[in-house]
């Protein structure tokens, strides 16, 4: 898959497979956090909105730390970028399990996983498949990536469901974290991922002037800002929405657990589209979906077939964005800087993950309802849509020459 060839055994091949596993782990154990939502505040006597805050906290730490995570790794390689934030994820999930108060609760849940997130997951690993493809393959090793993320949410939500009931809640944590520290020897095979592009000439400051400067950029930032609301409101509260309704949890774990199914298929499906078709018409086709997937399981009578279509139908669209965005970027502005221009993008998509993760809790809080949090997330896609329309995909023209 890459254009030139990878030195020694790291192929471009094992550092996709890599590449897959680590983002597998690191997604799968981070969206297990809604199963933790009612025994961690039944067992403590918090709100909703306390736990869900501290949620929230993670996905802004998580996206103001993916430029810098992005930048180490573009400048001193993938590698220890990776294996040091693994360290600090497995520190966040042991002491999340210890935590007594909400403050120590934001700490572990929300700023140290948070951190450890930032690089392990899409900037970093993103930006080491992008730089060893070929660009009419990019599109699709970056929605083949996007997929393994997504089996992890597959493949690692009944494993967590399955530690809650067999060992408790705070059992679970800490073999969770056993689990992200599998990532940090995985960071072995992208040690030299990185790999110095001579064409830009270009410094750090120069690339982040130049990208602030183009539109595309900002409309890229703000259609992410919606995908993040979205994702983080259904994947926190969609599992106490349908146990409100008087669901099994168990029904909530699959509802969740199919999103992430489903969405190894549309990571692929639209990672495959965007080496064929025009990128920014396939995001503005996925935001335009999730309006009306999410309007008619409002519409429709809740029911356990009802919640699994749409958790099927929302997994078709869920991370599609990945590598749609990702690849309009290295499209756009070039792979030099690509993992910290994809950050900065990302930090869009996690402060919308901050309001989503939130501001649900909060709704609830107030309403007693998740009613007024739907309509809002219906509203945001139709933003995304205009916002994906007037991209333009043409590489600049200092790329060009």
């Amino acid at each position: 898959m890459s254009s030139t060839p990878n030195a020694g055994w790291r192929t471009p091949f094992l550092i996709l497979v890599a590449g897959c596993i680590i983002l597998t782990l690191s997604m799968g154990i981070r969206h297990n956090g809604g199963l933790f939502l009612q025994p961690m505040t039944v067992a403590h006597g918090w709100s909703r909105e306390t736990f869900s805050f501290a949620i929230a906290i993670q996905n802004l730490v998580w996206g103001l730390a993916s430029p810098f995570a992005g930048a180490l790794a573009d400048r001193h390689g993938a590698g220890k970028t990776i294996a040091g934030a693994a360290v600090l994820y497995v520190i966040g999930l042991v002491l999340m399990a210890q935590a007594s108060t909400p403050l120590a609760f934001d700490l572990s849940a929300g700023v140290l996983i948070g951190l450890g997130l930032s690089g392990t997951t899409f900037a970093v690993v993103m930006g080491v498949i992008g730089r060893h493809t070929t660009p009419e393959r990019r599109s699709l090793a970056l929605g083949i990536a996007s997929a393994g993320g997504s089996f992890g949410q597959f493949a690692v939500l009944p494993v967590g469901q399955m530690l809650i009931n067999t060992y408790g809640w705070q059992s679970a944590l800490v073999l969770l974290g056993a689990g992200a520290g599998l990532i940090a020897p995985l960071a072995y095979a992208l040690a030299d991922g990185h790999r110095p592009a001579a064409s830009s000439g270009q410094s750090i400051g120069e690339a982040l002037r130049e990208a602030s400067g183009q539109k595309s950029f900002h409309y890229l930032f703000w259609g992410y800002f919606v995908c993040g609301f979205q994702t983080a409101f259904v994947m926190l509260h969609l599992p106490s929405f349908l146990v409100d309704a008087g669901f099994s949890a168990n029904v909530g774990m699959t509802a969740v657990a199919l999103i992430g199914l489903f969405n190894i298929f549309g990571s692929f499906l639209f990672g495959w589209g965007g080496g064929r078709c025009s990128k920014k018409n396939l995001l503005a086709l996925i935001y335009g979906l999730r309006a009306v997937v999410i309007v008619i399981f409002m519409l429709v009578p809740l029911s356990t077939v009802s919640a699994w279509v749409f958790a099927a139908a929302m997994g078709l669209l869920w991370l599609g964005t990945v590598p749609l965005t990702n690849g309009l970027v290295a499209q756009i502005f070039g792979l030099r800087y690509m993992s910290m221009l994809t950050g900065i993008v990302f930090l869009g998509h996690q402060l919308g993950s901050f309001l989503g993760a939130w501001l649900g809790g909060r709704i609830f809080d107030q309403t007693g309802s998740y009613d007024l949090a739907w309509m809002i997330a219906v509203g945001l896609s139709l933003l995304a849509t205009l916002c994906s329309l007037p991209i333009n995909e043409k590489p600049l023209q200092r790329q060009a020459a």
